[in-house]
């Protein structure tokens, strides 16, 4: 399938005229969950752009050594992990593209469904791509359109007309810094403020970071501009809400707000719809770390079944959910989490996790449990079957590659080694958010526009 990415934006603007370079570092590294391939920052000062950007995690890649030679008052940056061998310098965010007008910095999370077809209108008409990413387009589309508009903010309108799917964009000309997100609201992207500094961010826990209270949430189909004369919004192009469901499923830090829904409270709703719909004598619950353990709480103040730590974590391991390659997750698995045999050892567990993807991570993580005494091992999965490739910026891999797929819940519970095995019903997702406006496809294979020439069908027959 096509090239997905899941990432992290974070960008500043100081009315003071304050350097803001160590507050992208302090949000980026807030925002490291989101992507911890690459990483980068453009920074703005008397219309003179300078930018870093390198493969690594933020501590490595924006040193301080780094931090020391940057200096502007207007910045963004950017997180990123990538899928089909995509990890490159040269995809790492922000793109930084000078041009007849100027030059141009772009941070983007999320992914188009009609970046083929875009890219090839570019290069036919002359544009020459210096990476494989969807942002270069976007980018190349703003730039494009700003030779025959009155404003970079009037291009940025222009060329949302013309793209399709996921996009939380932060766009930085030498004078202006703008945020804007797609009409679907696919991605998150939130505003704070602190002193006379405003703030843009994928998640809330990034102003927190950096000391900003949050404003409000960027809307979908919203165009902000921050420039010397204030922030304000621009424009507005029809919004269809729509927002990703896996964001508070899996991909959020628990202490973020996401269109006003707390992450920790919609996972802890999960864990308990899960105890009502998948009941099981047990002696204890325990949560697959990170996402896994909010929804273990919740299912464990359901039922009245206790909740223990059942893992304890490595921090200094990434997720392996959004590791590029099978070879790289199975090691992952292997040295982020080890289970805590004192607390499972003779007992009736009750297993929770965010979600079964391709089953392999949960079959060796129902067997760390049995190897560690447990006596029976209930798996719970705070999230429905995976069924559908995403096309918005969830890294779901082929369909041929998905455990549920073509396979019975009695079939996935015998692969993956457990005594029982329980979804969350799709139809109880809205609970989670207080709403039913939110992109399901993944679960569904129902869009929220038509993505049919996307689709393989010979891939679709069960």
């Amino acid at each position: 399938m096509a090239l997905h990415e899941e990432c992290g934006v974070f960008g500043l603007y100081d009315f003071d005229g304050g350097n803001v370079a160590p507050y992208v570092a302090y949000g980026l590294v807030a925002l490291q969950h989101r992507g911890q391939e690459s990483c980068g920052i453009a920074i703005t000062r008397d219309r003179e752009v300078a930018h870093y950007k390198d493969l690594g995690m933020v501590a490595d890649v924006l040193s301080d050594k780094v931090l020391e030679r940057l200096d502007g008052y207007m910045a963004i940056g950017h997180v990123r992990y990538s899928t089909h061998g995509s990890s490159t310098r040269e995809n790492a965010q922000p793109l930084v593209m000078r041009y007849k007008k100027g030059t141009l910095s772009i941070a983007h999370n999320g992914n188009l469904s009609n970046s083929d077809e875009l890219r090839e209108k570019l290069e036919n008409s002359g544009a020459v791509f210096q990476t494989s990413t969807d942002s270069e387009t976007i980018a190349y589309l703003i730039a494009k359109e700003r030779i025959f508009s009155g404003s970079v903010e009037e291009a940025v309108r222009k060329a949302m007309l013309n793209l399709k799917g996921a996009y939380s964009l932060l766009v930085m000309s030498p004078q202006k810094l703008i945020a804007a997100r797609d009409p679907y609201g696919f991605r998150p992207l939130c505003m704070g403020k602190f002193n006379n500094t405003y703030v843009f961010a994928s998640e809330t826990c990034a102003l927190d970071a950096v000391g900003a209270e949050y404003v409000r949430d960027i809307e979908p189909g919203e165009i902000v501009l921050a420039d010397e004369q204030g922030v304000r919004t621009v424009s507005k192009v029809p919004a269809m809400p729509a927002p990703c469901i896996f964001e508070y499923i899996y991909f959020a830090r628990p202490d973020s707000v996401l269109n006003g829904v707390s992450v920790l409270k919609s996972r802890q709703k999960a864990g308990a719809l899960l105890a009502q719909q998948h009941p099981v004598e047990a002696d204890v619950v325990i949560g697959v770390p990170d996402s896994g353990i909010d929804a273990a709480v919740g299912y464990s103040k359901q039922s009245g079944i206790p909740y223990e730590r059942g893992f304890i974590k490595n921090s200094y391991v990434g997720r392996s959910f959004i590791k590029p390659k099978q070879s790289d997750r199975d090691r992952t698995v292997k040295l982020k989490i080890n289970p805590l045999a004192d607390n499972v050892r003779g007992k009736r567990v009750v297993m929770i996790d965010d979600s079964i993807v391709r089953g392999t991570t949960s079959a060796r993580i129902v067997q760390m449990i049995r190897d560690a005494g447990a006596k029976e091992v209930h798996m719970r999965v705070a999230s429905p079957h995976f069924l559908w490739p995403c096309y918005f910026g969830t890294d779901i891999p082929d369909r041929s590659n998905l455990a549920a797929v073509g396979r019975t819940d009695e079939e996935i519970c015998q692969m993956i080694g457990a005594d029982s095995l329980g979804y969350l019903s799709i139809d109880s997702l809205h609970e989670l958010i207080g709403s039913d406006q939110f992109c399901r496809g993944c679960f569904s294979g129902e869009y929220p526009y038509d993505v049919s020439k996307k689709l393989d069908y010979d891939d679709l027959i069960y």
